[in-house]
């Protein structure tokens, strides 16, 4: 029972471990993360269309929950940029932006997110998320990253424009460009320039004044704080908000209030594909930032575990308030760079937001909409990321095809069929590469009882042995391949007398594979060929013996292929003799 608690409860694990100088450096990290997180929240709700509370909310309940139920000790739960896109686009098709159902969608899909995130771990399902290729994931980010960007000019040039792919936006800027309200577009490009130089050119300044390390990190990563301070007191102390700049406006000075998702079945239905690829985006993206920093400690994450506590932190979103959330990359990275030692910091991190909701919603009335537009400009950025097609078209022309079809779909259709694209073509992509499975001709190095690649080294060949390594499983997908292959090696008038099949490579054998070798075995008796096997594994030799394989097999098994060649060289010699 204990056991089962903690694997459920990881923090009955690294809580029992826990001590003064853990909570010291928790401590540091989470005021660093709470600074950023401030700014950040309200602009990613803004990103997905909510009330600015919404991204408080998200960060607070969330990010309690993943402390108990997540496994990594660095990863910092809450909005992101390309969830909250893919937030906006869902609910954008059910509901109108400002409406009460506009927020009950947001509640529901957190609610369905979360629901089959619990379930996905619950029944160890977290190698699902394997089927989305690195490649395609880069591209699906890329032009997510793009659309972001793209989406908060209308904030910084301070007209009203809508569309969810990028001709659309560019479509219905161009044609507002006209209502341009410059002192908007003056603060919008001000707040724009003065982020890149926090994020580039700060750190320096700092260091070369003889700043402390400490000093220069929190003092970059309040740079966003620094911004929406200073555009908030310009705003009220001109009153530019009479001017036509647009403003946040009341925000509620509560803790994140009791709310309850949607549960009717038609918006149950219309949300459940929507958060269905939220969760499996959310969850490899988080998934990859949690691994990435647990190595560096010599840690590990369970992703299993990381599904529950991801699912529990989206729950808890539903019913306080806010809408899905996922590990942040850059939150996630501070958090590490600033000495996060357990999950405890996220929730110091929810009590330090909790705090803002209460005590400092009031200071944020007078915030300019193109201050909080910069803050995602800048901080998307640096999702994206062009140089993966010339990565791809280099070293994979399949992949860059992948790669490019997922930008060229996201940014053309949408983020919905960007994400079902990139599914699909991940796995299209898988099964056309082990459909062709490399299948090398091999012979004996001289001297030795290693065999190799005919046409890569200098080998030792008998023209009536011919030995073929499969560097594959093989199933249904490639099984007619390595059947047709051997066919057209085997003609009729050649001087092949055996075929082996060299199995080093094989870790699996289905049944279409299995009848694919029955028929290989019974056309090569017809011609009086033998087929043989050698260095078949254990678990695939059990599985074939199951079958009449084994038994009607024209030929023999060898444990090496060098027992292959000496017994079949040998064969020939004496037939030939």
């Amino acid at each position: 029972m204990t056991r089962l608690l903690r694997r459920y409860l990881p923090v009955l694990d690294w809580g029992r471990t826990y001590d003064r100088k853990a909570f010291s450096n928790d401590m540091i990290a989470a005021l660093i993360v709470t600074i950023m997180l401030i700014p950040q929240s309200l602009a990613y709700a803004l990103l997905a269309g909510l009330p600015p509370e919404a991204g408080i909310y998200a960060s607070i309940a969330p990010i309690m929950l993943y402390a108990l139920f997540g496994t990594s000790r660095a990863l910092a739960v809450g909005p992101v940029a390309v969830v909250s896109l893919l937030t906006a686009s869902a609910i954008g098709q059910v509901a109108e932006q400002g409406t009460a159902g506009y927020a009950i969608a947001a509640l529901t899909l957190a609610f369905l997110s979360g629901g089959f995130l619990v379930l996905m771990g619950v029944f160890r399902l977290g190698f699902l998320a394997n089927f989305l290729s690195h490649p395609v994931i880069a591209g699906f980010i890329t032009a997510s990253g793009i659309l972001i960007a793209t989406s908060q000019l209308k904030h910084i040039l301070g007209v009203p424009a809508h569309g969810h792919t990028l001709p659309d936006i560019l479509v219905a800027l161009s044609t507002q460009l006209h209502e341009i309200n410059w002192i908007t577009l003056a603060i919008g490009v001000t707040a724009t320039a003065f982020l890149f130089w926090v994020r580039t050119g700060l750190k320096p300044t700092l260091k070369r004044l003889g700043a402390a390390t400490l000093v220069t990190e929190i003092a970059a990563k309040a740079g966003p704080v620094a911004a929406v301070v200073g555009t908030t007191v310009v705003v009220w102390a001109l009153d530019l908000a009479g001017h036509g700049v647009k403003i946040v406006g009341a925000v509620p000075q509560s803790l994140p209030p009791l709310t309850r998702p949607g549960f009717s079945a038609e918006l149950l239905q219309a949300l459940l594909v929507p958060a269905i690829l939220i969760s499996i985006i959310g969850f490899v993206e988080s998934v990859s930032v949690a691994q990435t920093l647990a190595a560096k400690k010599r840690q590990r994450i369970d992703p299993d575990q990381e599904l529950i506590g991801l699912g529990a932190a989206n729950l808890g979103a539903a019913f306080t308030g806010g809408y899905p959330v996922t590990g942040g990359f850059a939150r996630s990275v501070v958090n590490f760079d600033a000495g996060a030692e357990t999950p405890a910091a996220g929730a110091f991190t929810a009590l330090g937001l909790a705090i803002a909701a209460v005590a400092l919603t009031p200071l944020v009335y007078y915030l300019p909409n193109a201050a909080l537009a910069a803050t995602i400009i800048v901080a998307v950025l640096s999702l994206i990321d062009l140089s993966i097609l010339q990565k791809t078209w280099t070293y994979s022309r399949a992949d860059f095809t992948a790669v490019a079809a997922t930008i060229v779909l996201t940014l053309t259709l949408g983020v919905e069929v960007g994400v079902a694209a990139g599914v699909i073509l991940s796995v299209l992509l898988h099964l056309y590469k082990t459909s062709r499975p490399h299948v090398a001709e091999v012979g004996r190095v001289p001297g030795s009882e290693h065999f190799r690649n005919v046409l890569r080294h200098d080998v030792e060949t008998d023209p009536r042995v011919l030995s073929l390594r499969i560097d594959e499983s093989l199933y249904f997908v490639n099984a007619r391949f390595l059947e047709d292959l051997v066919q057209s090696r085997v003609t009729e008038g050649c001087s092949i007398a055996h075929v082996v099949l060299m199995f080093s490579a094989v870790n699996e054998v289905d049944y279409s594979a299995l009848e694919s070798l029955e028929a290989v075995n019974a056309r090569l008796r017809d011609m009086g060929v033998g087929l043989h096997l050698s260095e078949v594994k254990g678990p695939v030799m059990d599985r074939l013996k199951r079958s009449h394989l084994i038994d009607d097999l024209n030929g023999r098994i060898f444990l090496s292929q060098n027992d292959a060649w000496t017994a079949l060289t040998d064969d020939t010699r004496a037939a030939a003799e």
